[in-house]
């Protein structure tokens, strides 16, 4: 055998060797398990979280007089600027005086004349001049005119109309020379104090059950001495820079809303507030001592639009769960129901995998958003 010849062969056999070793592991590794999915997941653990809603209302003066005449006559003056604000018992309007200043002077005249003669009868009397009787009618008839003397100056000074609060007074109803009548029923003009400012808004009935059943449960804590405190936001979704104060609940339901009434105290002092403009009152109705949340991308529907989540056991089992979400908060669920303090909530890769498979889990990282996305969101509602 030449050399040659040996050398071909040496070299086919390393081939040959080769092709083995490669097929080999080809064959192996085709034949074992395949990775496992992997999926980001955070652990549910309770903490206190501080619950708020958001309720609709209009905010309202807190006093408002209407201004209307309580004697008859011509508008003489008016003594205000329409829009401006006036203090109370500044004068708004002038009737003409003249026929109540008459009947004082009338009214005075007669009392003045009844004074001497029952001065006179008195004396006569005590003399046995004159009869009890006729002493008792001239002292009658004298406190009928002290009477109507009084009347007539209370009728003079309602000749001058004032304010009878401070605030912003309106558009004036009646001009110089208009004829007034005593209590009409269109006010001469109205006046509103707007700082304070009232604000009420409505409440259902089933959420004012609901919070007194987590009360009863002790799951809320309602002793805080920031609990009174109300935020506003305004209809442009701009927060009032003022916080106010929960003055009362009413206790009446109305039938037709099935709601009662909220009335918050808003301290006004630039006028931003006026009456009547929509608002969104966000209200402190608690702390949630032990409040498990999960984001809000863990959370997927069935067709039914039930809310379900998977989590991931001790033994890395995929498990699906269903949930009884009570509200948003930030970008998380606050859960009523369905899971457990310590168990690891799936958030990404859930499209991977299915409920009973293994899988490897990595812990979740929240990527934060930019510009203003990442705003929390107030809870206003319960979600079924």
């Amino acid at each position: 055998m030449n050399k040659t010849y040996r050398v071909g062969l040496i070299a086919a056999a390393v081939i040959l060797a080769t092709g083995l070793m490669f097929g080999g592991c080809n064959q192996q590794n085709a034949g074992g398990p395949p990775p496992l999915p992997e999926v980001a997941v955070v652990t549910i653990e309770p903490k206190p979280v501080t619950l708020t809603t958001e309720l609709p209302g209009r905010t309202a003066a807190y006093l408002v007089a209407e201004v209307r005449p309580q004697v008859n006559g011509i508008i003489q003056k008016r003594l205000f600027t329409e829009g401006a604000d006036v203090r109370s018992g500044q004068v708004l309007f002038q009737i003409d005086p003249a026929l109540y200043q008459a009947a004082l002077d009338r009214s005075e005249a007669q009392l003045s004349t009844l004074q001497l003669k029952e001065k006179r009868l008195k004396e006569l009397l005590s003399d046995k001049a004159v009869s009890q009787q006729d002493y008792d009618d001239t002292s009658a008839a004298l406190k009928s005119v002290q009477a109507e003397v009084q009347a007539a100056r209370i009728n003079l000074k309602y000749t001058t109309i004032t304010a009878p609060i401070s605030g912003r007074i309106g558009k004036s109803s009646v001009t110089v020379g208009a004829l007034v009548t005593a209590h009409q029923p269109v006010a001469l003009a109205t006046i509103q104090q707007m700082d304070p400012m009232y604000v009420d808004v409505t409440q259902s009935t089933s959420e004012i059950l609901r919070l007194q059943r987590l009360l009863q449960e002790g799951q809320i804590d309602q002793y805080n001495k920031n609990q009174q405190k109300v935020r506003l936001m305004m209809s442009d979704d701009t927060e009032y820079p003022l916080k106010g104060n929960l003055q009362f609940r009413d206790i009446t339901v109305d039938p037709t809303t099935g709601s009662v009434v909220l009335r918050m105290v808003f301290p006004n002092p630039k006028n931003v507030l006026l009456p009547g403009m929509f608002v969104r009152a966000i209200i402190q109705e608690g702390v949630h001592k032990n409040a498990m949340l999960v984001p809000q991308q863990a959370v997927f529907r069935d067709p039914k639009g039930n809310p379900l989540i998977f989590i991931v056991g001790k033994n890395g089992k995929v498990e699906q769960r269903s949930l009884t979400l009570d509200r948003a908060i930030g970008d998380a669920w606050l859960v009523s129901s369905g899971m457990a303090a310590g168990e690891r909530a799936m958030v990404e890769g859930m499209q991977k995998v299915r409920p009973g498979i293994n899988v490897k889990t990595v812990p979740f990282e929240k990527k934060e958003k930019s510009g203003g996305a990442n705003n929390p969101q107030t809870p206003s509602s319960k979600t079924n």
